[in-house]
């Protein structure tokens, strides 16, 4: 990576000014992490493939003529490391080759603050097949436009709110059987209370 000092202060990454692209670090680290880990279902690798993301963007994101697909270009760039590094791993073992117990352990909770209900939609999304759940991650929780996730996912648009529609039905599947599964665990007070009065 090509670092120097300018004349305004600072470290410059390939002509990007050091604040500038700390501030594009501050701005979308957190986003492209909830990404990484909607994708990899694992804290560390996601971290692997945030950092990675940004050292890409520190050699290569000088290249990008319009700073406003600065997001955009980085969701792309997120996805297609995720890909090459499943690509990669899928050649050197398959996961159900290994002993049991060394597989990574799943994630935990994206944010402990969100609540039941988001932990819920959480544990839902990972349900759905993986095709859709990206395109549903990047529209809902990344506000990616259709046009942005049609970018990074190298796909026309219809085909972007096709996966969206055939996401959400999935999703809604599966929330609706964890609601259910849910209710049928809690034990109604009504009926603890007549039972210990007989």
């Amino acid at each position: 990576m090509k670092a120097w000092n300018n004349p305004t202060g600072g470290v410059s990454y390939r002509g990007m000014p050091g604040e500038e692209f700390r501030q594009l670090v501050d701005a979308y680290y957190a986003p492209l992490h909830r990404f990484a880990l909607s994708l990899a279902k694992n804290s560390s690798d996601a971290c692997d493939l945030t950092q990675q993301t940004f050292f890409i963007w520190a050699r290569k994101g000088g290249q990008l003529r319009d700073t406003s697909k600065a997001k955009s270009w980085l969701f792309t760039t997120l996805y297609r490391e995720f890909l090459r590094g499943r690509r990669r791993a899928d050649q050197l073992t398959a996961l159900e080759d290994l002993p049991p117990g060394e597989s990574d352990p799943a994630a935990p909770e994206v944010d402990v603050v969100t609540g039941m209900d988001a932990s819920l939609t959480v544990e839902a999304l990972q349900e759905v097949d993986e095709v859709y759940r990206t395109p549903l991650t990047l529209f809902y929780l990344q506000e990616l436009s259709y046009k942005e996730i049609a970018d990074a996912l190298e796909v026309p648009i219809g085909t972007v709110m096709s996966r969206l529609s055939r996401g959400k039905a999935q999703l809604r599947a599966a929330l609706e059987r964890k609601e259910a599964g849910s209710r049928n665990k809690v034990v109604p007070f009504g009926s603890q209370l007549e039972r210990k009065q007989r």
